[in-house]
């Protein structure tokens, strides 16, 4: 076991976990964050995306020890009502039918918005590859994240 100090979702925490401990359980066994979910453990589902500094990554495959001064942020951490453009688009759009991939999915788009405002069809595509929905509602995803761009306060 180590001490390692993070931030998540804009807070300071102190945890005392194992080195090797994935980001992921950290976040949903030692900080009860659950939204980020758990698909296929070796990082190419998307399930489990979360932002570090503000761009998507996997949280499955890195350790905690990898996280350092690095900011986290998880879907609680998104918009304290769930009134990101993201997740408003993701409504208006119907996006989830099951839901499970969806916070993966949502982190994503955010990230993507966040570094290209009005991405093209080929950038939502090559930005959401490897984001698995098993339901197949990219159509819808592709719609969303359209929309979420022009109502850009992402």
């Amino acid at each position: 076991m180590a001490e390692f100090n993070v931030s998540i979702n804009g807070e300071s925490h102190r945890l005392d976990v194992d080195p090797n401990t994935p980001l992921l359980w950290v976040l949903r066994d030692h900080m009860k964050l659950v939204g980020t979910k758990y698909g296929c453990g070796i990082a190419q589902c998307g399930a489990c995306t979360v932002h570090m500094n503000g761009s998507a990554i996997r949280s499955c495959q890195l350790p905690i020890s990898a996280v350092g001064e690095n900011k986290i942020t998880t879907i609680e951490g998104l918009s304290e009502n769930g009134d990101h453009p993201v997740q408003q688009a993701w409504l208006e759009h119907d996006v989830p039918q099951c839901g499970y991939c969806q916070a993966g999915q949502i982190m994503s788009a955010a990230s993507l918005l966040k570094s290209n405002p009005n991405p093209s069809d080929a950038e939502i595509e090559n930005a959401m590859h490897g984001n698995i929905c098993r339901c197949g509602t990219y159509t819808r995803i592709k719609a969303a994240i359209k929309t979420a761009a022009n109502s850009q306060i992402v």
